[in-house]
């Protein structure tokens, strides 16, 4: 099958960013369940029947689907990469998207740390805490902790305090980058398959998946269970404490902390998860070749529903990613082509690409967030689900703000500013007085759709 002549500009897929709201939602309810330390309420039975409904992979639901988009949109704006000088915007233009909103949250955490740390000091020299006490979180000579983690290769190593240590969210840029950096490498031979050669691509990739976990399962030491595996780590006592385990001095002084295998290798290893970006880019070249033409969202959504009921009944290697990711490459294509098809519906529309702007920072920051939450709202209180209602809530309202905030005055511009000079290369609103009046129309639903103008997704 011929492949259509490449335009300047590939249509804007406004569901797609729409939906990334919802996959970033998703993981703040997981996050929010097992990093918002409200005691006795985590050590109850309820709190375990919670945990049964929202387990951890409803937060890897949302992380697959990120993996699996960014595939489909990098393929999506940047397939005509054909030159050294291509290559090098392509890639200024990845780590500008990526590192300083990772250097950024990385360094509120460190702050929000900063005050767990005060706190603690406090406690240990017998006076009450205050809220403006603060103290170094970890000592200089711990290095190791932290610079990996800022240079995005942490995930890489097998020890939990590196894996687990200072924005856990941070963990996922990791394979991220690996996603990007490979690309350009691999354009070539992308452009070269055409016709049913996308689709075996596409079939070639999931199976692939499926063998890699296959062998992680039978061959790496750890879990071979069903249970769920990320539970939050408690405290003894019924009173709340003062940070979540991750963001407590303790973790950083550590030697080291064992990490299970096959969940590592499964979930949290870059080249493991590499190829649900392939997944992605294969079905991104199905959707512009006209390969792939359903624009019906019913089915792949309950073939993705089907898939995320029957990770309650497989082993962990199993749980985290491969079981849905085919289904949601066919929810990511379909939307895909509901855009092209001009059937979109509400999820398309400017307070749904709005909110799918900042999804990137909202998942970046909600951590940092939760634990200045649970340092200076929960720490010393005794509550249940009521108690744990009212910090999620609050974690979220400042999450949402300070997403907004990152996005509009960090991410936005910088892309602005790297952007070549015949345009944007991403989604934006057309310009009003100032940010916030635009932004408040659009979530008030007074913002017309005809001032949202087109632009590349990537």
């Amino acid at each position: 099958m011929a492949t259509p002549a490449q335009p300047a500009r590939r249509p804007n897929l406004p569901s797609l960013t729409g939906a990334r709201w919802w996959a970033a939602a998703a993981v703040f309810v997981l996050h929010a369940l097992v990093f918002l330390a409200v005691y006795p309420f985590q050590k109850s039975d309820l709190f375990s029947t919670l945990h049964a409904i929202v387990p951890m992979q409803l937060g890897s639901a949302g992380v697959t689907f990120f993996f699996i988009l960014s595939g489909f949109l990098i393929y999506w704006s940047n397939s005509q990469l054909d030159s050294v000088r291509a290559g090098l915007y392509y890639c200024r233009r990845r780590i500008t998207k990526i590192y300083p909103m990772h250097l950024i949250t990385m360094g509120l955490f460190i702050l929000a740390a900063a005050t767990v740390a005060g706190y603690v000091q406090a406690e240990q020299a017998g006076r009450e805490p205050g809220l403006l006490d603060v103290a170094a979180p970890f000592p200089v000579s711990r290095l190791i902790c932290w610079l990996p983690n800022a240079l995005l290769i942490h995930t890489f190593n097998t020890d939990w305090v590196m894996i687990g240590g200072l924005n856990v969210p941070a963990w996922s840029l990791a394979s991220e980058m690996l996603f990007y950096l490979s690309f350009p490498l691999f354009v070539p031979l992308l452009r070269a398959i055409r016709g049913r050669g996308n689709w075996a691509g596409l079939i070639g990739c999931f199976l692939l998946s499926l063998a890699l976990i296959t062998a992680i399962h039978r061959l790496a030491d750890g879990s071979k269970d069903t249970r769920n595996f990320f539970v939050p780590r408690l405290w003894p006592g019924e009173v709340s404490p003062v940070a979540d385990v991750h963001a407590h001095p303790l973790w950083f002084i550590q030697d080291s902390i064992a990490v299970d295998h096959t969940y590592w290798l499964s979930y949290y290893f870059p080249p493991t998860r590499l190829v649900e970006f392939y997944l992605g880019v294969f079905a991104a070249k199905l959707v512009w070749e006209g390969q792939f033409k359903n624009t019906r969202i019913a089915w792949p959504l309950g073939l993705l529903a089907l898939s995320f009921a029957a990770t309650w009944f497989v082993p962990v290697a199993y749980k985290m990613s491969v079981v849905m990711s085919l289904p949601m490459t066919l929810v990511v294509a379909t939307l895909a082509v509901r855009d092209m098809s001009g059937v979109s519906g509400r999820i398309s529309g400017p307070r749904m690409v709005l909110l799918g702007n900042i999804s990137f920072a909202f998942y970046m920051v909600q951590f940092p967030v939760m634990v200045f939450v649970q340092r200076y709202v929960l720490a010393g209180k005794h509550g249940g689900l009521g108690l744990w209602l009212a910090a999620a809530a609050i974690a979220f309202a400042a999450s949402f703000i300070l997403a907004w905030i990152l996005f509009t005055f960090v991410d936005e511009p910088l892309m602005k500013a790297t952007a070549k000079k015949t345009g944007d290369t991403r989604p934006h609103l057309a310009d009003t007085p100032h940010p916030l009046v635009r932004d408040t129309a659009i979530m008030l639903g007074r913002f017309s759709p005809v001032t949202v103008r087109p632009g590349k997704n990537k």
